[in-house]
């Protein structure tokens, strides 16, 4: 049973009030956010532009379920056609529901809808080198590491490096 489902704009009070009771857990593994990045004005501009991204066919913004309830977000973002057909995927689960198999769930709904609905061939992922619960959700989903890619995004205030994922539609 799928555990995401496409965000509407009337996910964004459910996203914010997941981001800003959570933005301490979060702090280590995102990007430096100011105090407007956690308002439900903001969350609700990301999620229109997000699904105008989808109606253009680059990017599929899911909202991850535990049940009914909004616990988290994946992306499956950067989505090129031609030689490459391929995409990236992005995610977080709430603290509170981590631990459960919802994040290798919905990994697993993203590849589906990947290799199935988009015809892609591959999907890629990223982790920085110390976040071994996410490395272990792209593993247990087929995903293979395949190097490093020093300073590759600036988290928490510092470039830090990442550890270079990918699965292949034939895998």
């Amino acid at each position: 049973m799928p555990v995401t489902r496409v965000a509407t704009v009337d996910d964004a009070p459910a996203v914010t009030a997941l981001l800003r009771a959570n933005w301490e857990a979060f702090a280590p593994w995102e990007p430096m956010r100011d105090d407007s990045w956690f308002t439900l004005d903001n969350q609700r501009t990301i999620l229109e532009t997000s699904l105008e991204a989808h109606a253009q066919g680059t990017m599929v913004p899911l909202v991850i379920l535990d049940g009914d309830k909004v616990v988290g977000r994946l992306n499956i973002n950067g989505i090129t056609r031609g030689a490459l057909q391929s995409a990236a995927i992005g995610y977080w689960v709430s603290p509170s529901h981590q631990g459960r198999g919802l994040g290798t769930a919905a990994v697993a709904d993203a590849i589906a809808i990947a290799f199935g609905e988009l015809d892609l061939h591959r999907l890629q992922a990223e982790t920085l080198l110390h976040n071994t619960a996410s490395q272990r959700v792209l593993l247990r989903n087929g995903f293979r590491p395949y190097g490093v890619a020093p300073s590759y995004l600036k988290i928490a205030g510092s470039w830090q490096d990442h550890v270079l994922f990918h699965l292949l539609a034939t895998d």
